[in-house]
């Protein structure tokens, strides 16, 4: 039965005013689970709102198709000081794919300030094929090449190609910025972003949703001719990091490897740590904790199966999913590649961290000669330069990716191509 995306918009917004989070999180779709919590919704909702003062109306939402079965709908919030948005993508059964809360007149991005936009052009690419196949860009540098080409992967969740987060897009910085400096990239959609409804297949796992596209991809740029063949690495940004490993086990023709914030803690453990550490900057956030726990404690159980049903589970993830995570192991499957890495790291992460994550690649590939390891001090977990402790907050501010961890990324290519 299908469901008026226009009327459920419209629904959330009002609960949202009345403190009804818990309702809210009900309607969310698995993939949005894997990143917002009713708690951090509820911390969101009252750091915008209380700039605007208190509510006086809700505007009419206004829906636009994003794809069949999708809609993107925008509901206008006005309070006595000032007004935001609240964005949803509504699926046709009437569950949250995505949402987000926007100031009125929202930030755009713009590009870097190390972008040499001059250098290079772009063009749309199908990435895969038949029914799953994504949308996805390619940053092409001007000239005759041949080029070394990079496939960008985002992190866990239904990301679009850019990586986008509030009014940022870390992912285009980062193929802007190298795009500049000689290299050519592809990034594209997510499959859980492109194909929402394939997350909700029971035996969908992290592979699923990453590999495949992955080495589509890989291929699809080794065909261009501007681009060198035996010259294409994969480059991953948190779970992308962490699968990135898997990817060039599958495709042996990956030249090498750039590691962005890849975890290696298990996630369900890491998603306890992080759970308490945002309950330490807001107490109301404690009921989190004590669910992400009970959930993770499933993931370590002898009793997971298949079968398990995923609302017993962390964010949703059916057990098939956690049964592919807790088999699999990327510093294992890194140490037993033979191609050279670069594995970068933000300094002040709270989401995947020097002690609790990068440690497992240093002790399991620091002695390799080819293995490159990097902490950037100032940078959060999108490699946002800042000072302080990072929170989720920060998202919500418009910044670029650090042009030191460009530099980084096209300086260890230059020197793999012997330039």
């Amino acid at each position: 039965m299908r469901t008026d995306p226009a009327m459920v918009a419209a629904a959330v917004v009002e609960m949202a005013r009345d403190g009804r989070f818990a309702e809210i999180e009900e309607r969310f779709a698995p993939p949005l689970r894997a990143v917002v919590s009713a708690q951090t919704l509820q911390a969101e909702w009252e750091r915008q709102t209380s700039g605007i003062g208190g509510i006086s109306a809700i505007g009419t939402p206004a829906g636009e198709p994003v794809r069949a079965g999708l809609v993107r709908v925008s509901v206008p919030v006005t309070g006595e000081g000032g007004g935001l948005t609240v964005v949803m993508s509504v699926d046709e059964t009437g569950l949250l794919q995505g949402l987000r809360l926007a100031p009125a007149l929202a930030p755009q991005w713009t590009p870097p300030p190390y972008a040499r936009r001059e250098r290079f052009g772009e063009h749309e690419v199908t990435v895969g094929s038949g029914a799953l196949a994504v949308p996805g860009t390619m940053s092409l540098p001007r000239g005759d090449g041949p080029w070394p080409g990079v496939v960008l992967l985002s992190g866990g969740g239904p990301f679009d190609r850019d990586g986008t987060a509030g009014p940022n897009k870390p992912l285009k910085d980062l193929a802007w910025g190298l795009a500049g400096r000689g290299v050519a990239v592809l990034r594209f959609d997510k499959v859980t972003y492109a194909h929402s409804e394939v997350s909700a297949e029971p035996g969908f796992t992290m592979s699923d949703e990453y590999v495949p596209h992955a080495v589509a991809a890989v291929r699809l740029l080794q065909r261009h001719p501007a681009v060198d063949a035996a010259r294409v690495y994969v480059a991953g940004h948190s779970m992308g990091g962490k699968v990135a490993p898997r990817v060039a086990a599958a495709e042996p023709s990956v030249a090498g490897l750039v590691i962005l914030a890849g975890d290696t803690q298990p996630m369900h453990q890491a998603a306890v740590r992080v759970a308490r550490h945002l309950a330490s900057l807001d107490p109301g956030a404690q009921a989190a904790v004590e669910t992400i726990t009970r959930q993770a404690a499933l993931v370590d159980s002898p009793a997971l199966s298949s079968d398990t049903p995923a609302a017993e589970l962390p964010f949703g993830y059916s057990g098939a999913y956690w049964l592919d995570l807790r088999g699999y192991h990327p510093v294992a499957t890194a140490a037993a590649l033979d191609r050279p890495m670069l594995i970068l790291q933000g300094g002040r992460d709270y989401q995947v961290t020097v002690a609790d994550d990068l440690a497992g690649w240093q002790a399991g590939l620091a002695h390799r000669p080819d293995v490159t390891i990097r902490v950037h001090d100032a940078d959060d977990h999108l490699f946002f330069p800042g000072s302080g402790p990072s929170t989720p907050a920060d998202y919500a501010s418009p910044q670029h990716v650090d042009p030191a961890v460009v530099a980084d990324i096209a300086d260890w290519l230059a020197v793999r191509q012997g330039a």
